[in-house]
């Protein structure tokens, strides 16, 4: 099992120009180590669609490498969008399921089947070809710019422990700068950053 540090710092440094999507108990944490105007805090809609969210932009711009971070308890609440995932053949996501076994955000209360689930072997049974389980940082780090790099759909479970990220909200004094906007203003500020992208990557073409 690893610190949600040591998960997100290897993602932050080889993430290149990815759309990064946050959701839950790593929304804080990410925007400690990244400022990127391509990171999206999908923090205000109803819990369960940052996946969805995800792949959508990973449609849309299939040029571009799309990183959901989603939370175990998200991830139940949506198991269909991993056959979604499966039958779009989206070769530019990422998923990534932070396993805490717990909702976090709303006090740590224990998320249906912790400890027993295997999110791997359902990513596989929704026909996710590439789908892994990882409790090692070591090997975790090692293996995340193939993960990126790599044609997917990939699905990534990876063992954490419980943190104490609280509750979540926007508004212009918070210190995190991608909470500070309200959720249509973050909309429209990264389909600007997609759609100035100077390699053309972000363009309504790609």
């Amino acid at each position: 099992m690893m610190t949600k540090e040591q998960l997100l710092r290897p993602l932050a440094a080889a993430r290149g120009d990815a759309v990064v999507v946050t959701t839950m108990g790593v929304v804080r944490p990410w925007a400690r180590l990244s400022g990127s105007p391509l990171d999206f805090a999908s923090a205000d809609s109803a819990m369960g669609h940052a996946a969805d969210l995800a792949l959508g932009i990973a449609l849309a711009r299939p040029r571009r490498k799309v990183i959901c971070l989603n939370g175990d308890g998200s991830m139940l609440m949506s198991l269909g969008t991993l056959v979604t995932i499966a039958e779009s053949g989206a070769q530019n996501l990422l998923l990534v399921v932070v396993d805490n076994g717990s909702y976090e955000v709303t006090g740590n209360q224990r998320v249906p089947g912790a400890g027993r689930s295997d999110w791997a072997a359902l990513a596989r049974a929704a026909g996710i070809g590439r789908a892994e389980s990882f409790e090692d940082p070591g090997e975790w780090a090692a293996r995340v710019p193939e993960l990126i790099g790599g044609k997917g759909p990939t699905f990534a479970a990876v063992r954490v422990e419980k943190g104490t990220e609280g509750p979540l909200g926007r508004g212009p004094g918070l210190a995190e700068e991608y909470l500070r906007p309200s959720l249509a203003e973050s909309a429209r500020l990264l389909r600007a950053a997609l759609s100035s992208d100077p390699t053309g990557r972000g363009s309504s073409r790609s």
